[in-house]
């Protein structure tokens, strides 16, 4: 049986509707090793639909081809694959070397894409080169050589991985006539080591050359002429052992996606950089949004016990009747604090708000958080207009008014904390009353301030000057001792039972959760605490916005991509030909453009983190300057974060292109200029 046997091939080209045209009419024809055999016939004739057919590129025929005993028409993709990688080598007329490689390179592509490692495969190159008269050639790139030259290398990517049969599409067809000469004692070579050289030719000089001639004219074969035999020698491209074929491998991918990335430099810069522009304003923005929140944090830490939960009652919505002169409606503003819209006949006066008390009930709920270590009962009241500070006939206006329970001396300016007959004045008071605050101190005021709707009025001496900062939500205060506050309360005769629970931690890592587990049980944190939440999620919302807003570049740079992937698609249409011609595969095919587009993704994002850390720390020293704080914050995870998003919004921008490069067919393919 010949190693090629066709019976009865028909190939067929649809040209519209139910008409097809007939390229090929009941072919009949046997092939084997060792034989050098020219196809001629003029063009149209369908000789290069024959070896279209021959060489596996075009798999749709009726008949039967059968290589070495298998049968074509029952391949499958991995059968054409392997049929591609193990059986067959392809020279073209126009060489079709991969401009952006080297010469090396070029010559190891089919063994790339089997997976043979680099040691073994850039020995066999070298050794093929070399029998080829090329050796000292290999680092040039496909643009160095002369004519003549390319086709050997060319030969040498058709010979590397030792096939049984090479086809030679008009291999002299580019060359002058003493090139021509070269080439083919190359190709009579070859044929001498036993393999099957298939040349499609119109030259009469080339089948001259030949061991036999198969002549078509009209799709029919109308003349096969034996012209001799030649003498068969040992075959020195031969593979010594010749590995299970592979596949491609992300690592290859890359590597020739880098190669042709670096062919077309200035382009892929001005495209990684396009894409940075979008992942550094996320990223800053991101930045900007965490820096202000830890500053907004950071304060607020500053001027509290970071063991200390400040614990209040919830607001009940209630109306004032007749029946139930205690209670008032309270409206809850955004800070947290609550504004009477309305007050009971024994109510609290207008402009005064005071917690519900709390009850046993509700402190056994909080005793029993885990990780409270203990529980203090204060007093707290917010004002508006209604409380002074008297001195020397001078009112001076405060608006909160509580206990010291649950405080620390962090921020007492001057002074100590208060003991009996003592209280304790914000500086704003202070700075008001004498020309600075530290002279306060030691002064006998009159305290004048509402408590459960009684307006209260008492002799104290400033102990100390309390300063809450910068933090958010303070207020003008007075604070006492409890046993003060209870003396006052009890010189006018009300029982007052405490509106405010101080939890004190058993470890400050522990405090968040215990917040956590007041909010979940129904209670109200400090009115601090709401404001800063407030501001949160408001500069939560506005960072998200002003990203959604950088966002829009990100939509940019993927339509950018795409279309670059596009123009890439069109640029190496024919390189794609060549690597379906020598195996590759659709998948390998889609993993070098989609591995192009992640090194696009990945660069942009490391560029866009690069200028994003460049502009906070420049940021951060002009804001410094200003105002004594940073508030850019770039975190690793954002780092991340912008490089993830880049790769991942590249890579779906190549998926199309890629998708396209995979589908072409490589008979076209490789026709295309």
């Amino acid at each position: 049986m010949a190693f090629v046997e066709l019976k009865n091939l028909n190939k067929y080209y649809p040209i519209s509707g139910s008409e097809d045209f007939q390229a090929l009419k009941d072919v009949n024809l046997s092939l084997d090793k060792g034989e050098l055999v020219s196809i001629v016939g003029e063009s149209g004739s369908g000789k290069s639909t024959l070896m279209n057919l021959l060489g596996g590129l075009d798999s749709q025929f009726s008949g039967e081809i059968t290589i070495d005993g298998q049968n074509m028409s029952t391949f499958k993709e991995k059968d054409f694959v392997n049929y591609h990688k193990e059986k067959i080598g392809f020279v073209f007329q126009s060489f079709n070397l991969v401009s952006h490689l080297s010469v090396l390179d070029n010559v190891t592509l089919a063994m790339t894409l089997s997976n043979v490692d680099k040691k073994t495969r850039v020995a066999r190159a070298r050794e093929v080169l070399k029998q080829l008269g090329l050796d000292d050639q290999y680092k040039k790139k496909p643009s160095q050589l002369s004519g003549g030259q390319k086709q050997r290398v060319a030969i040498a990517r058709a010979l590397v991985n030792d096939p049984d049969i090479i086809i030679a599409d008009e291999p002299t067809g580019a060359l002058d006539s003493q090139t021509t000469d070269q080439v083919l004692d190359i190709i009579q070579d070859i044929a001498k080591t036993g393999k099957l050289v298939i040349m499609v030719t119109h030259s009469e000089k080339v089948a001259a050359r030949s061991t036999r001639v198969v002549t078509i004219d009209d799709g029919k074969i109308i003349g096969d002429i034996h012209q001799g035999e030649i003498a068969l020698h040992d075959n020195a491209f031969e593979l010594q052992q010749k590995s299970k074929s592979k596949n491609l491998t992300f690592f290859a991918a890359i590597r020739l996606a880098l190669l042709n990335m670096k062919e077309k430099l200035a382009r892929n810069i001005l495209i990684a950089l396009g894409g940075s522009i979008g992942i550094m304003s996320i990223i800053v923005m991101l930045s900007l949004g965490e820096g202000v929140n830890d500053y907004l944090t950071e304060t607020m830490n500053a001027n509290v016990n970071p063991l200390v939960s400040e614990v209040r009652m919830p607001i009940v919505m209630e109306t004032n009747n007749s029946e139930n002169t205690d209670s008032s409606m309270m409206i809850m503003t955004p800070a947290g604090t609550e504004i009477p819209a309305g007050s009971a006949p024994s109510g609290p006066p207008a402009g005064v708000t005071q917690s519900d008390p709390f009850g046993e009930e509700d402190l056994e709920k909080l005793r029993n958080i885990p990780h409270v270590a203990e529980v203090n009962l204060a007093y707290s009241s917010l004002t508006i207009g209604s409380d002074n500070v008297i001195y020397e006939g001078e009112k001076y206006a405060f608006m909160n008014f509580g206990t010291t329970s649950g405080m620390t001396d962090s921020n007492i300016l001057y002074g100590a904390f208060p003991e009996a007959g003592e209280i304790l004045i914000t500086e704003g008071v202070s700075n008001q009353m004498a020309g600075t605050a530290e002279e306060a101190i030691g002064k006998e005021v009159t305290v004048d301030v509402t408590i459960d709707g009684e307006s209260l009025e008492k002799n104290y001496v400033i102990s100390g000057i309390y300063s809450a900062g910068q933090a958010i939500g303070a207020f003008e205060s007075v604070y006492m001792s409890a046993e003060s506050f209870e003396t006052l309360t009890a010189e006018n005769n009300l029982e007052v039972e405490p509106n405010v629970v101080y939890l004190v931690s058993d470890d400050p890592e522990n405090t968040q959760a215990i917040k956590d587990e007041v909010a979940a049980l129904g209670y109200r944190g400090s009115s601090a605490d709401a404001l800063a939440s407030t501001f949160t999620q408001m500069l939560d919302i506005f960072t998200y916005i002003l990203s959604g807003v950088a966002g829009i570049s990100l939509f940019v740079s993927a339509i950018m991509i795409l279309t670059v992937l596009y123009i890439s698609v069109v640029e190496r249409t024919q390189e794609i030909g060549v690597i379906k011609a020598i195996g590759g595969r659709k998948k390998d095919i889609r993993r070098i453009f989609v591995s192009e587009s992640f090194l696009i993704g990945l660069f942009s994002g490391i560029l866009g983190v690069g200028i994003a850390y460049l502009i906070t720390v420049v940021g951060n020293i002009v804001v410094e300057n200003l105002f004594d704080t940073a508030i850019l914050n770039m975190t690793p995870a954002f780092a991340v974060f912008g490089i993830v998003t880049s790769v991942i919004i590249s890579m779906v921008a190549g998926l199309m292109p890629a998708q396209k490069a995979a589908r072409l067919d490589p008979v076209e393919a490789l026709r295309h200029d």
